[in-house]
């Protein structure tokens, strides 16, 4: 049976939360991961499950600029805010243990959790995967994130940057592994140059114009704001990496090492040809601690703005108590999504 042209349209949201102050939580993380050390390879470090009490602005920002919305999905290991509307519509509350393997249980590993969420009952084909730290901030449209059928991100070539002091790079180029064994760089460049070429990659063309002289993928931008994805991708990257791919996903923690991560499905839509552009500026990722992450919410200066958490945060609630009321200038009403 043929898809509807109306199912196709529709786009759900993707959102993986988890309540670190959780005691239950906690203790289940202290028994799987008591003896994981943090190293540039294995990464348990408090600020991957550290919560900014700012979550219920990510509920108001799709209610308020993305209305549109099919349906929201929040990824959680069980709990849920204590705030949340859990009998909202278009809210629909998926545990790890409903889309992933039993044996793979409890994880503690962003990586093995979004590779699997293309088997989320009663995901759309086309969805966008948010971190919840990732708030959408002015008024989007689907057609920022889907476009002729086809997903719309942002694609610049980056080369892989080796560094002593973070593991991150060793992910990137498992993932550009398997790109390489399955695509051409020179038939990507001839099937999808106009795209390469847009000036909508702003100032990071800089960077892509001297990497076409290469005959291999060297890597793409990677940009920390939501990604617009097909559920097949990832379903055709299963069937084709299924050993890979699990061994990410039986790890409880980040293993720089040994995983893949969900841009390895990015790489693959901009390596197929299956995406269409967007400006570079649309969204932005910065420490939730620099000053300038007040400014940006309050002018509204993206439509997408990540506040990623970083080392060494001195005074956490300070910085708590700025992006609360940063947030609260734009979104001051609640939602729906509220009790």
């Amino acid at each position: 049976m043929k898809t509807s042209k109306r199912a196709q349209s529709k786009i759900d949201f993707v959102v993986l939360w988890v309540d670190s102050s959780d005691k239950e939580w906690r203790k289940e993380k202290e028994k799987y991961t008591k003896n994981i050390n943090d190293t540039i390879n294995m990464d348990n470090r408090s600020q991957r499950y550290r919560d900014w009490e700012n979550f219920q602005y990510w509920f108001r920002g799709v209610e308020k600029f993305a209305p549109w919305v099919n349906k929201v999905h929040l990824v959680t290991c069980g709990h849920t805010p204590t705030w949340l509307n859990t009998t909202h519509p278009k809210l629909n509350i998926v545990k790890h243990s409903d889309f992933m393997p039993a044996n793979s249980l409890p994880t503690f590993n962003s990586n093995a959790i979004e590779l699997c969420i293309h088997k989320i009952p009663g995901l759309s084909e086309q969805f966008v995967l948010f971190n919840d730290d990732m708030f959408l901030t002015k008024p989007v449209k689907p057609t920022d994130f889907f476009k002729n059928g086809r997903p719309v991100n942002t694609m610049a070539l980056f080369a892989i940057m080796p560094t002593a002091s973070n593991g991150f790079y060793k992910t990137v180029a498992n993932n550009l592994t398997i790109i390489d064994k399955y695509f051409s760089f020179d038939e990507f460049k001839k099937k999808n140059l106009l795209k390469i070429l847009s000036i909508k990659q702003c100032e990071w063309i800089i960077f892509t114009y001297p990497l076409l002289i290469y005959n291999r993928f060297v890597g793409f931008r990677n940009y920390h704001i939501a990604i617009s994805y097909m559920k097949k991708t990832f379903s055709t990257i299963w069937e084709k990496e299924p050993d890979m791919l699990m061994q990410t996903v039986n790890s409880r923690v980040r293993d720089y090492n040994r995983n893949v991560s969900h841009w390895l499905c990015n790489y693959w839509q901009f390596a197929s040809g299956n995406f269409e552009q967007r400006n570079a500026h649309f969204g932005t990722s910065i420490a939730i601690n620099d000053k300038k992450a007040q400014s940006y919410i309050s002018r509204q200066k993206y439509h997408i703005l990540c506040l990623n958490d970083v080392d060494d945060i001195e005074n956490p609630e300070a910085v708590k108590r700025e992006i609360l009321r940063s947030l609260n200038i734009i979104l001051p009403e609640k939602s729906t999504y509220e009790a």
